[in-house]
């Protein structure tokens, strides 16, 4: 438990009066729940496999189906994710400027294509077509697609930079229109901890992904700290979002999404720690993984592949 003590003392800062009700629920996790190894053995069947299985679970597909209509209110079920624009269009931007100079002023990501999967109501497709970049948001779900069309509709700029459409990310990597190796880059923010099957979704990324390409995402650790601070904190006590938003289960350590996307023929570049501040609404960046945190990835070539290299490891944080 001295750990998990530990770790909860670095959040008082901002969750001071909650601490009592932190370490109580901490206790029950304890003895409720393990944390689930990576299994290695299953490496090879990545690389093999097909994009016949699905990433979609059918209970996350009806808890959204029931949210889509609020995507775009600022103080209410998704204010939090409206809060991380602040920290992950820059991160985007910049990881992708560092492989790719900026050919337009005012418009830094111009002339690259991006595929924002899960792309609810369009909260983060916006701010990149902004940026310049011709963005496909794709969500299995077909009224936040809806209202996601809608909203971008106000704005002529993103007419010709932002389409939507209404499938899954291994429907269109199956596609040939936007299929394999159209993508300069795949963004996956909040979605891989509501998937059914990260192995598919690795699979598909690198699928749609052109050579070189960038694969960036954000997603929850999987900790005792997560656990308080992400589920019993976020959902049960301050209802920063919805109850039953997340399942613990399907979080996923840094550490194995690395090995996980390794094996899928990337080369991780970066993977820095996020932290939300309830009372200010507000995200920074953190030194510590432990609750939530960023990934970026880069698609190796098939040359790179076969021959074992890979890009220079720009990985500053340890997975904590």
């Amino acid at each position: 438990m001295w750990c998990l003590d530990l770790a909860l003392k670095q959040a008082t800062s901002w969750l001071s009066h909650y601490v009592s009700a932190v370490r109580l629920c901490s206790s029950m996790l304890v003895l409720n729940h393990r944390c689930e190894k990576f299994v290695g053995n299953g490496n090879i069947k990545l690389i093999s496999q097909s994009a016949s299985q699905t990433t979609v679970d059918p209970d996350e597909l009806r808890r959204f189906q029931s949210l889509a209509c609020k995507w775009w209110d600022e103080q209410g079920e998704f204010a939090a994710l409206h809060a991380m624009n602040d920290l992950r269009v820059p991160f985007i931007r910049d990881n992708l400027l560092n492989l790719h100079r900026a050919r337009h002023p005012g418009k830094p990501l111009a002339g690259l294509k991006i595929l924002d999967v899960g792309c609810g109501g369009g909260l983060l497709t916006e701010p990149l077509g902004r940026l310049g970049a011709k963005v496909l948001g794709i969500d299995p779900v077909e009224n936040s697609i809806g209202t996601a069309q809608l909203h971008s509709s106000f704005d002529p700029d993103l007419c010709e930079r932002v389409s939507y459409q209404v499938c899954t990310l291994e429907e269109l990597s199956g596609g040939e229109e936007e299929g394999v190796g159209h993508f300069d880059a795949v963004v996956a923010s909040e979605v891989v901890e509501h998937l059914a099957d990260v192995e598919t979704f690795a699979f598909c990324c690198s699928q749609v992904l052109k050579p070189g390409g960038s694969l960036f995402i954000t997603t929850m650790n999987k900790t005792n700290l997560s656990y308080v601070l992400g589920i019993v904190v976020a959902e049960q006590l301050l209802r920063i979002v919805p109850s039953g938003t997340h399942d613990w289960e399907k979080f996923i350590s840094p550490v194995d999404l690395e090995r996980l996307l390794e094996s899928t023929g990337f080369s991780v570049q970066s993977v820095k720690g996020m932290l939300y501040n309830p009372l200010l609404r507000a995200w920074s960046w953190s030194d510590s993984t432990a609750i939530n945190y960023a990934l970026h990835a880069v698609k190796l070539s098939k040359q790179a592949e076969d021959s074992g290299l890979h890009p220079e490891d720009h990985t500053a944080e340890t997975h904590s």
